[in-house]
């Protein structure tokens, strides 16, 4: 195994690896500084969403929220209306309810230890590590789905039962724990990727067992699924329906009045677009209905409904089609 390199060899890979990265290292807005607030919410925001993604929401939701403090006492509804279209709206709750503790129990301070970061709302293993390690320095190796495949190419196995952090451990480089940390990751995002490996211009590929060759998890088929929305227009005014409470995903969050199938007849949809959501690629079809039994409803002007916390399937939907037109009344 790759951890298993005599002691200059491992000390020779972290130099490569880190060289690499201070050369090659994307320009994301929240590494302009170690600020541990900037840390965590971007790491929140990167959990299972692309980085392509979280870029421009980071920028809005900083400009929004730029301290613990404020974010602490925002409402939930503007804190989820900042979230929107990032999906997985549990971070989001999870995160307010955490700035408050640190707030309120902890005057403003952050933890500087992953094992006091384990006590906050949405916290797990990787997120505490990769904000003490990067915000703070302490020596904690990372495990994502990034880290984790190139560790298993270095190695030439798949990673079981927690060896994948044993690994990373190993090969931690102690003195720039943070620096070393996304570099794994930013390798495992820009050159280690699941097809196509740039393995020539890899910095580690003196040490890779497999050179991308290794056939990995093998990749479970995504699930197909259609959607079915009501539009329903008054002047510029759309009217949204709001999420039960009890909801299992996305409660209270506001969206366009769901169908439960195509309506019949000869009407045409006034938009179809695609919309994937974890395992499963959606076909959204927006009918121009006058839906029945809505409860929880309300007419939004796009003035009002861009500052509502609406799903992000309901934004997409609103972006294209949301202007003064004809009316269909409910």
């Amino acid at each position: 195994m790759i951890s298993t390199l005599p002691q200059p060899e491992l000390r020779h890979l972290r130099r490569e690896l880190l060289a690499w990265f201070d050369a090659h290292r994307r320009d994301l807005p929240w590494r302009t500084d170690r600020d541990p607030y900037r840390v965590w919410v971007s790491e929140i925001m990167l959990q299972q969403t692309r980085v392509a993604a979280v870029v421009d929401h980071y920028g809005r939701f900083m400009k929004r929220f730029p301290t613990v403090e404020v974010l602490a006492s925002a409402r939930e509804q503007s804190v989820l209306a900042a979230w929107s279209g990032l999906g997985y709206y549990h971070r989001a709750r999870r995160m307010h309810q955490a700035a408050k503790i640190i707030v309120r129990e902890r005057g403003g301070h952050f933890p500087s230890r992953a094992e006091e970061w384990l006590g906050l709302p949405g916290i797990g293993r990787y997120t505490a590590a990769a904000i003490a390690s990067i915000a703070f320095g302490e020596p904690l190796a990372v495990v994502d789905g990034n880290v984790r495949r190139v560790l298993e190419r270095l190695s030439g196995w798949v990673a079981q039962n927690g060896t994948g952090w044993e690994q990373a451990e190993a090969l931690l480089d102690r003195k720039r724990p943070g620096d070393f940390n996304q570099a794994m990751m930013e390798l495992g995002a820009m050159i280690c990727t699941p097809r196509a490996p740039q393995c020539l211009s890899c910095p580690l590929k003196t040490w890779c067992s497999t050179r991308g060759e290794q056939a990995l998890r093998p990749q479970e088929a995504r699930k197909r699924r259609q959607l079915f929305y009501a539009w329903v227009q008054r002047g510029d005014a759309v009217l949204l329906v709001q999420r039960p409470t009890d909801a299992r995903r996305m409660a209270n969050m506001w969206e366009l009045p769901p169908l439960e199938s195509s309506p019949d007849g000869t009407a045409s949809p006034v938009a179809r677009l695609r919309h994937s959501i974890t395992d499963t690629d959606y076909e959204v079809l927006v009918f121009p209905a006058a839906p029945t039994d809505v409860t929880k409803s309300r007419w939004f002007t796009p003035q009002q409904w861009q500052r509502l916390a609406l799903t992000g399937l309901a934004r997409k939907i609103l972006r294209r089609l949301a202007s003064p037109g004809p009316e269909v009344r409910a």
